[in-house]
């Protein structure tokens, strides 16, 4: 209820009750001081007593009047004040409720303030996030382009030593065997060149033999006693041998073993091949085995050379994660198929003779290119192959 309507209200009930109160008393007075005179037997005394009973009724007519007057002013005062009254407090619940409608403006104001500032800050992440997203991606091209390009040197290099090793080779072979009608110039350029290279092995199988020797002597052996007096050369040329891969290069152990083949575009795989490296921290073995799958697109390769390659790159100090990496790349580079997958699982000698000793425990590492990587149901069919799950053998 309006609190002016409630003190208009109370106003009307006070005058209201006033009124009554002032009928009733002069209802009260009029009826009381009443004379009725008999007739024939009223003097001259009696009417003058009877005019000063009236005018004595008069006057308390006229009193209670003026007290009547007074009830109803005083009546009056009591409204005005319960209407002040009234009127302060409506004044004050307005200006209260008016002071809650600012304060909740104030928070609301506050409030969709901070909503905004969070979003901006949300925002101003995320923007940065995506920033660093593409610097990660950018810089991931960068390394991938320039180990690329670092492989396709070495591969140049290897070949390029390869091919000066053939002509040492095919020199001595010349100078060995009798040639009709050769220039003695030509003859007499070959037989240093020869030389010079048998003299390089030698240094370097030497140098490899005295070191061993000293590796002998660090660790509290004899190298002169009978079981090691041959010990070192043998180490040279283990050693040689478990890293000739550095001297191999993947088109040579291809020889040229890529055939045109529109007809089919099927996954080819090849699995279990074993192969044997030394890890690159300890120079101690891992061995393990290699799972290969492609699928071509217009070439094929032999399938021997898949192994051949896997062997390239795992007769050389590696870790794990390069050798599979590597594998992965020289495939693409030799028959760009639509997509390759190379899974390699190998036990650490590193691992299971030294340090922790866990000879239970395997590394597997996987690296995929083009339909591998970018369709997980292709993925999935050569994971589930080379697992055995779809393979029965005959």
């Amino acid at each position: 209820v309006n609190p002016i309507e409630k003190a208009n209200s109370r106003i009307t009930t006070s005058l209201i009750k006033a009124y009554f109160i002032i009928m009733s008393k002069v209802a009260s007075s009029t009826k009381t001081n009443k004379i009725v005179p008999a007739s024939g037997d009223v003097d001259d005394s009696s009417s003058v007593s009877t005019t000063s009973s009236s005018s004595s009724v008069s006057s308390a007519n006229n009193s209670a009047a003026e007290s009547s007057v007074h009830v109803v002013s005083s009546t009056a005062s009591v409204a005005s004040a319960a209407v002040s009254d009234d009127s302060s407090m409506a004044s004050s619940s307005v200006g209260k409720k008016q002071k809650g409608k600012k304060s909740k403006q104030t928070k609301q104001s506050s409030s969709s303030n901070d909503a905004k500032s969070k979003k901006r800050g949300r925002k101003e992440e995320n923007e940065g996030n995506v920033v660093d997203e593409e610097e990660a991606r950018r810089l991931k091209k960068k390394e991938k382009k320039e180990r690329r390009k670092a492989e396709k040197r070495a591969r140049k290099e290897g070949k390029k030593r390869l091919e000066a090793a053939e002509a040492a080779s095919a020199a001595t072979s010349s100078t060995s065997a009798p040639v009709l009608c050769q220039p003695v110039g030509a003859a007499a350029a070959a037989a240093p060149s020869a030389d010079a290279a048998a003299a390089a092995e030698a240094e370097k199988f030497e140098k490899m033999t005295s070191a061993c020797r000293t590796i002998l002597e660090c660790i509290g052996e004899n190298p002169d006693r009978e079981g090691l007096v041959k010990t070192p050369a043998r180490w040279a040329k283990a050693l040689l041998f478990l890293n000739r891969g550095y001297h191999q290069t993947v088109a040579e152990v291809t020889n040229d073993a890529v055939f045109t083949e529109d007809s089919h575009r099927e996954m080819v795989v090849v699995r279990d091949i074993d192969i044997h490296s030394l890890c690159e921290h300890h120079m101690v073995p891992f061995t393990g085995r290699v799972h290969v799958g492609y699928i071509p697109n217009g070439k094929i390769i032999g399938l021997s050379k898949m192994a051949r390659i896997a062997e390239v790159f795992s007769r050389r100090l590696q870790v794990q994660e390069r050798l599979t990496r590597q594998i992965a790349d020289a495939i693409v580079e030799a028959v760009e198929p639509l997509g390759v997958a190379v899974v390699v699982e190998c036990s650490h000698f590193c691992m299971v003779m030294r340090g922790v000793q866990k000879c239970s425990a395997r590394t597997v590492t996987s690296s995929v290119r083009g339909c591998f990587e970018s369709n997980s149901k292709t993925r999935a069919e050569f994971f589930s192959i080379i697992n055995g799950s779809n393979v029965k053998m005959c």
